[in-house]
């Protein structure tokens, strides 16, 4: 388990590293923001624990640039605030814990953990192919962190593809997993499907130019973009 800490008090950092080394944990600390943020974007973490008051960029600044960006590790914020609205604020901006000061650092490394076990879980509902999430459980899609609203077989079509990425699927292949019946050379179901998914991703990434990730192959079907 990797462990990201941002905290600017050397006191605080130094008994959380040793709390967390005790259980056998990696754990990287840097006591600034903005250093902390370029670690939180590009850094392979399983949480991050996040001071909000920090040099640099502040600990909320951070965890908004995250979630903005399409990061979802699990974010613990530390801060000697406790007013309510602080951490309203906090959880809002997409905290997934919140531990005020002093705290046991034993307490630390148990949230951390029980943050860490719900994560692993869910992560095998959650299927990710660039800045494309579906959650198979509660079947919500997010297209660059926006929520994208599809109906059943939109949400079953797309699935299939986000499956193997970069693989091209027939419209027969397409039409026997999704609707369930054999292809009929007559029948457009799944180009006016796909033409309605790519509508309602390019409402969402038009402001930045980016182009639907479902790909059309010339006489053979359909593919989802595969990312670098």
């Amino acid at each position: 388990m990797n462990i990201l800490l941002v905290e600017d008090e050397p006191k605080i950092a130094a008994f959380v590293m040793a709390g967390f080394k005790e259980q056998g944990m990696l754990l990287d600390h840097c006591d600034n923001g903005n250093e902390g943020y370029e670690r939180a974007m590009h850094g392979a973490y399983d949480a991050v624990v996040l001071d909000i008051m920090l040099p640099g960029r502040d600990g909320l600044s951070i965890l908004k640039g995250m979630r903005r960006g399409g990061i979802a590790t699990p974010v613990i914020l530390l801060t000697a605030r406790n007013e309510l609205e602080d951490r309203i604020d906090g959880l809002h901006s997409g905290a997934d814990d919140y531990l005020a000061k002093p705290f046991y650092v034993e307490e630390l490394v148990a949230r951390v953990q029980a943050l860490v076990r719900r994560v692993s879980g869910e992560r095998q509902n959650i299927l990710a192919v660039g800045d494309l999430r579906l959650d198979r459980i509660t079947r919500e899609v997010t297209w660059k962190a926006q929520s994208v609203d599809l109906t059943g077989r939109e949400f079953n079509l797309i699935e299939y593809l986000m499956r193997s990425p970069g693989r091209v699927f027939t419209r027969t292949q397409i039409l026997e997993h999704v609707w369930g019946y054999d292809f009929d050379p007559s029948t457009n179901v799944v180009d006016v499907c796909i033409q309605r998914i790519r509508k309602k991703l390019s409402a969402i990434g038009v402001a930045d130019g980016t182009e639907s990730p479902i790909d059309s192959v010339r006489g053979v079907g359909y593919r989802f973009r595969k990312t670098a």
